[in-house]
């Protein structure tokens, strides 16, 4: 059994051990670790705990994310290219800046994901959960409407921003 360190360092240096090492487990606790700026190349992440993992400013492809619980991670800046999230937990998730071409939404509970910036240019959110509960600005580029619900839309409004302010209060 390895700890979560040494799993860290397997997906980094030796993938295919580590994804050999996945298929006789079920499911792994990977939480907080940082993968930023790093490439990741078909890595098994499915059914891992990942809540609050760093991927920013990483190249992320053809990753299986699958089931995993995303919780707060970071993919800020980070180019994500045909990866699958079906069935993940993206609650709070932060994709900000990032390039998420080509990935697989089916079933992912998206509630309070942060897409500002981000190009989601031809990934499929059609079957995904709680799309409209996204933090998205009007500079997102969302995919062609038959990779998105029915009823979503896209056009953004401040209406959600407008308690975000911070007030000052003079005190004079």
């Amino acid at each position: 059994m390895y700890s979560k360190e040494e799993l860290a360092e397997l997906i980094i240096k030796n993938p295919e051990k580590y994804n050999a090492y996945k298929e006789t487990v079920e499911e792994l606790d990977l939480t907080e670790l940082d993968f930023s700026n790093i490439t990741l190349d078909e890595i098994n992440f499915s059914n891992c705990e990942l809540a609050g993992t760093s991927f920013n400013d990483g190249h992320i492809s053809n990753c299986n994310f699958t089931g995993a619980d995303l919780n707060a991670a970071d993919f800020t800046r980070a180019n994500v290219v045909e990866c699958d999230f079906s069935e993940s937990i993206l609650n709070g998730t932060d994709f900000s800046y990032a390039s998420v071409n080509y990935c697989n939404f089916t079933d992912a509970d998206m509630a309070g994901c942060i897409v500002k910036e981000a190009d989601l240019s031809d990934s499929d959110f059609s079957a995904s959960q709680n799309l409209a509960a996204t933090r998205a600005d009007e500079t997102t580029i969302w995919p062609d409407n038959e990779l998105l619900p029915e009823d979503f839309d896209t056009n953004y409004s401040k209406d959600d921003e407008e308690g975000e302010e911070d007030t000052v209060e003079a005190d004079y």
